[in-house]
């Protein structure tokens, strides 16, 4: 009966999703309605205890990077930065590779450090553009965008200042850098088959006779309608913030651990009353936002005169999404924190984590199927890790598997099955669109079949190579 209660709170999350209610709101009282089945004058401990701890737990080393990244990707878009990318992009690719010009834009963006978010609202204008001047079918938009911004640029391609694959730092002491080579096969698996899926579906429609068809009358679709002409920036001008996110991110994940070793003791400078940090699990988090501080102030001081009159706006707006981003992975993050703490879900747990022998397949296992369960990449790997990840890391080190091959295992399963209808992520960029789960879902979820696949077969190519 309680894996069925778990189930069931799950389903009802879910449910309320695909009918577009908030995550928010619904979270929580989908989680509580499994602690009232199960013992009902336990509620209001189990919010207070267990819900809001978590999700206050979650928000306090992370939110300053969603804050950072929606700040960043902001300033990429009103400065006219992502415009002339995607006007160099199509330059080079073409119109008719519109999908592949969608996904590499995504791509850019992601990886250098644009928020996943925040990255749907910049792209959505152009793709709308693109594939109604190669009359590809509007509906194949989101799973386009899908691909370049939600899988191998988010825990796949080493150095991703995503948070994805800056959670496992915290458990395994690694940096994001971790399996450089497990990471470059792993995208190149997604990529692939990724874009040959989406290809095919462009076929399909083609031989239907199916065009882009009617735009939605929304906001964003008011946008699009600028194109891709216009005076633009330089097309490397505006690659420079990125390139600089991505190259510090680097250099200070290699400088901070120098600087502050192990743990930094308030006491010696007579702040008794506050805890020793353990700053070997925050060292990548903050390699990371100070690489889009300087990302930022880049943004501004090259294209000042085109930020500087909006930027005191544009940044309300992208402190507003940066909260919401926060609080739909930290409202998901507390839901599964009560969902583990009930009997249905140790079960499900044990059987996930003891099913399997080796523990890459088990923490892989254990980690999407609670990145489902939870609905949130990074609030499913938090539970996983927390719950079970020195067991993991114990049973590796026996069998001589090394912590950075964990970490990249962890981080690309956690993307798989985490993009079920409840994923914020997946809202957003529904809502962006102008597009339902009936419509395009399914091509959401083809990607999310395909990064499932790909972690496993990711795990194959470390035991045939023990490369990585």
């Amino acid at each position: 009966m309680e894996i069925l209660t778990t189930i069931a709170a799950l389903c009802f999350l879910m449910f309320v999703a695909y009918r577009g209610f908030s995550v928010i709101l619904f979270a929580p009282l989908a989680a509580l309605f499994a602690v009232a089945w199960v013992s009902p004058h336990h509620i209001l401990p189990f919010f207070s205890g267990i819900y809001m701890e978590k999700l206050v737990g979650f928000l306090k080393p992370y939110f300053p990077v969603f804050l950072l990244g929606a700040i960043f990707g902001k300033l990429i878009e009103i400065s006219g930065f992502a415009k002339s990318i995607t006007a160099k992009v199509v330059g080079i690719l073409g119109k008719n590779n519109a999908m592949l010009a969608v996904v590499a834009v995504c791509a850019l963006l992601t990886y250098g450090g644009v928020s996943l978010f925040v990255a749907a609202f910049a792209v959505y204008p152009f793709a709308s553009e693109l594939f109604k001047a190669s009359d590809i079918p509007r509906r194949l938009i989101p799973g386009t965008i899908a691909l370049g911004s939600f899988t191998f640029t988010m825990d796949a391609l080493p150095g991703s200042p995503q948070i994805q694959n800056i959670i496992p730092t915290t458990f395994f002491h690694t940096n994001t850098w971790a399996a450089p080579k497990l990471g470059l096969f792993g995208a190149l698996v997604v990529l692939t088959a990724g874009m040959s899926y989406l290809s095919y579906q462009r076929r399909k429609a083609a031989s239907a006779g199916e065009g882009y068809g009617a735009d939605p009358e929304s906001p964003a679709n008011a946008s699009a309608a600028t194109g891709l002409d216009g005076s633009l920036p330089s097309p490397w001008l505006a690659l420079l913030p990125l390139l600089l996110v991505g190259i510090l991110n680097r250099v200070f994940t290699g400088a901070l651990p120098a600087m502050y070793p192990q743990s930094f003791d308030f006491a010696k400078l007579g702040i008794a009353q506050t805890a020793a940090l353990d700053t070997s699990k925050l060292v990548a988090i903050w390699a990371v936002e100070g690489a889009l501080l300087v990302g930022i102030l880049t943004v501004v001081v090259s294209a000042y005169r085109s930020v500087a009159p909006r930027f005191a706006a544009s940044a309300n707006i992208a402190v507003a999404g940066a909260m919401l981003a926060a609080i739909n992975t930290a409202s998901e993050y507390g839901f599964g924190g009560i969902i583990a703490a009930l009997p249905g879900f140790r079960t499900i747990s044990e059987f996930m984590s003891h099913a399997f022998t080796n523990p890459l397949i088990s923490l892989a296992v254990t980690t999407t199927g609670l990145a489902g369960i939870t609905g949130s990449a990074s609030g499913g790997m938090s539970i996983a890790l927390a719950t079970l990840g020195q067991t993991y890391l114990t049973r590796a080190t026996e069998m001589g598997i090394p912590p950075e091959v964990l970490h990249r295992v962890a981080s690309m399963a956690s993307g798989g099955m985490d993009t079920l209808p409840h994923n914020g992520a997946v809202i957003t960029l529904l809502a962006v669109t102008g597009l339902t789960h009936k419509q395009s879902y399914k091509d959401i979820f083809a990607m999310t079949l395909i990064k499932t696949a790909a972690v496993f077969l990711v795990i194959g190519f470390y035991y045939l190579t023990h490369l990585y």
